[in-house]
């Protein structure tokens, strides 16, 4: 990591155990979650939950556990219990396809009710839930876009070739690597270079993409900061760590 991408970024440990950073001037705080804390805005941002997938796998004749949405939305319970947000973004993929908005139980229904009261809701379209959430309103509150700007900040689903400054995308699942002792880790993570930003998936069930894919490597001109998701903090990592 260069020098003038080690001062922009500058982590520093937050007391949730995430780390706070500057992303194109705004400052960020990325939760161990896996979810986005835009501080001076009371933003919350989360991609990729993939509600539902299951349920989906379960229709296929594939029978995972069906608990992925109640352990998806209790997580999204707690962020919100921390950190009371005047807005919440899911970015995108937040239903795993079409039919999962109708497959979702009357609790989950109400859980995500009760969690949109009192705040602005946005549901921000994604490839996997384009017409899931065209009728999704008729049963779930929020408003629907395409793309939102949240003060330097343009959200949007899949990230956009070419330098984009101040994008803050998801779709990618991002995952690093690391190795020591003749063991490795992987873990769902940030990747930013302090311009940009692409998330890790929130989902319970959501698997994910190395870093180095080029998919994600060559969104960025020089090597980013990899932040990556631990039990109870977020650990920064440089991209000559990763394996």
């Amino acid at each position: 990591m260069n020098a003038v991408l080690r001062q922009t970024l500058s982590p520093y440990r937050h007391p949730c155990g995430g780390l706070k950073v500057r992303i194109n001037g705004e400052a960020c705080v990325l939760r161990c979650s896996g979810a986005l804390w835009v501080v001076e805005h009371r933003t919350l941002i989360a991609s990729d939950l993939h509600l539902e997938k299951g349920s989906a796998f379960a229709a296929r004749g594939q029978m995972l556990p069906p608990y992925d949405s109640p352990a998806t939305i209790a997580k999204l319970e707690a962020e919100i219990e921390a950190l009371n947000p005047a807005t919440v973004v899911l970015l995108g993929d937040s239903f795993h396809d079409t039919k999962a908005v109708g497959r979702m139980t009357g609790s989950d229904h109400t859980r995500l009710e009760r969690l949109a009261a009192g705040r602005t809701w946005v549901w921000l379209e994604g490839n996997h839930d384009l017409k899931a959430l065209a009728g999704a309103l008729d049963v779930l509150t929020g408003e629907v876009v395409e793309t939102m700007q949240v003060g330097a900040l343009k959200l949007i689903h899949e990230p956009q070739p070419g330098e984009q400054r101040g994008e803050v995308a998801g779709h990618l699942h991002p995952c690093a690597t690391v190795a020591a002792y003749a063991r490795s880790v992987r873990r769902p993570c940030f990747v930013t270079d302090g311009c940009r930003l692409v998330m890790p998936a929130f989902g319970a069930f959501t698997g994910g993409l190395s870093v180095r894919h080029p998919a994600i490597a060559d969104l960025f001109k020089e090597p980013p900061m990899v932040a990556a998701m631990g039990a109870d903090k977020v650990h920064a990592l440089t991209w000559e760590t990763l394996v």
